[in-house]
């Protein structure tokens, strides 16, 4: 421990403030104004409610957190409920489109005369 330099020794002056004894002049004399000096006294480190409350941030960091861990995962979620959604739609024109033409080229004479019967009555309000 021979190796740690000498503490800095504090000292009162008349007017009642604080000062470190090697920023002293040779001969003090006192000033008009109040000198200050900052004391910082290091203790334990603050608990973790202590810092969230300096830090501002309380409750809403957990939110923040949240928006900023679950909000990518949101989006390519919906992209991908979308995408399904497209597809699913794609695939019930397209095979209504296929039904309507088999329909059509299968029915012959009977199913256009079918199709007749069916507006004359939608014309009618039936």
């Amino acid at each position: 421990m021979n190796n740690l330099p000498e503490p800095a020794t504090v000292v009162r002056l008349p007017d009642g403030t604080y000062t470190y004894a090697d920023h002293l002049p040779a001969i003090h004399q006192p000033t008009v104004t109040p000198q200050v000096v900052h004391q910082h006294i290091h203790q334990a480190p603050p608990d973790q409610t202590v810092q969230r409350l300096a830090l501002g941030s309380g409750m809403g960091a957990g939110a923040v957190a949240a928006g900023v861990y679950f909000g990518p995962l949101l989006v390519g979620a919906l992209t991908a409920i979308a995408a399904n959604l497209a597809l699913l739609a794609f695939l019930a024109v397209a095979l209504s489109w296929g039904v309507v033409t088999v329909v059509k080229t299968v029915g012959g004479s009977q199913g256009k005369a079918a199709g007749k019967a069916v507006r004359r009555a939608r014309r009618k309000g039936r």
